[in-house]
């Protein structure tokens, strides 16, 4: 099916991962949640194995549990070919960017990793201060960690609002809690053209200037920071509105063709890339246009 979708919409090659909800289902049984992931990933990389010239893989991870992701980390890259990892905004409730998780952006920087973020439906979760990651489970003391969801307007789908403003809260605490500026040999993956980043970046700049003075992140910075360690994906609807405002803080050449493939169905699919086909010819030069569609993720990823 995959395969034949990729054929229909003139795909050379495209790299799977699990999305939202990931593969820590099960809080109460961390063990399970390891033995979930590392069967997952050893089953994409198999799939990918079998179609070696068409698919590679994002391997998943078992956050929030700290020792499984570094366990994980080596095994996905030294024994299964990953070409990266696939990681959730929040994961029952721990952001990226959360010093709980410090070790693990340890490891994915160590690997020089490429790192693809994905959204998925926000979590309310205890501060750092009183919780920690033991072993393969969060707790507060003895009791683990139980987040709540935080759903606004239940009554619209959630990927339609909420995973766009997750994206641009896991993003900013990335960068704000300095993980980025510390990890320097890990590359980021956005998805859907930055989400609602490029907007609120001078906003969050300016108040962290004020709370945390010569400590803070300028407007600069982050343009400097998307056009050196972050890809942006146009896989959503990123024309004919988002991807200008994107392309004022960064260029082209971070840019990646993205499909969000099955939730967006394969009619659905096809429709999005006639239409990004349009814009992107409509914007940019041939040259570009081909380095948007493939070159910049060949480069990336290894694959020339």
């Amino acid at each position: 099916m995959h395969l034949e979708l990729m054929d229909r919409a003139h795909i050379s090659r495209a790299v799977l991962s699990i999305t939202s909800p990931g593969t820590y289902l099960d809080p109460d049984n961390p063990a399970l949640c390891r033995q979930i992931t590392r069967e997952t990933n050893a089953e994409l990389a198999v799939i990918c194995r079998n179609n070696a010239s068409r698919l590679s893989f994002f391997a998943s991870l078992p956050l929030p549990d700290v020792a499984g992701s570094i366990t994980e980390i080596d095994y996905a890259l030294d024994q299964l070919g990953a070409k990266g990892f696939h990681v959730l905004t929040n994961s029952n409730g721990v952001y990226l960017g959360d010093s709980r998780l410090d070790q693990v952006f340890e490891k994915l920087n160590e690997r020089k990793a490429v790192v693809m973020i994905h959204p998925t439906t926000c979590r309310l979760c205890p501060p750092p201060e009183s919780s920690s990651v033991e072993g393969s489970s969060l707790r507060i003391g003895e009791t683990p960690l139980r987040s709540a969801e935080a759903v606004p307007l239940p009554e619209y789908p959630r990927p339609m609002l909420e995973f766009f403003f997750d994206t641009a809260r896991a993003v900013t605490h990335l960068i704000l809690s300095k993980t980025v500026e510390r990890n320097s040999d890990i590359t980021f993956i956005v998805p859907h053209c930055g989400a609602v980043l490029p907007p609120i970046v001078e906003r969050f700049t300016s108040y962290s200037a004020r709370v945390y003075g010569t400590n803070s992140v300028s407007s600069d910075d982050i343009r400097h920071m998307f056009k050196t360690r972050f890809y942006f994906d146009l896989a959503g609807f990123p024309f004919p509105d988002q991807i200008h405002g994107m392309l004022r803080f960064t260029d082209s050449s971070r840019l990646l063709y993205g499909t969000d493939f099955p939730f967006l169905p394969g009619e659905a699919v096809l429709e999005s890339a006639n239409r990004n086909d349009r814009e992107v010819k409509s914007l940019f030069g041939t040259e570009v246009q081909r380095c948007i569609y493939s070159k910049n993720a060949r480069k990336l990823l290894g694959l020339d």
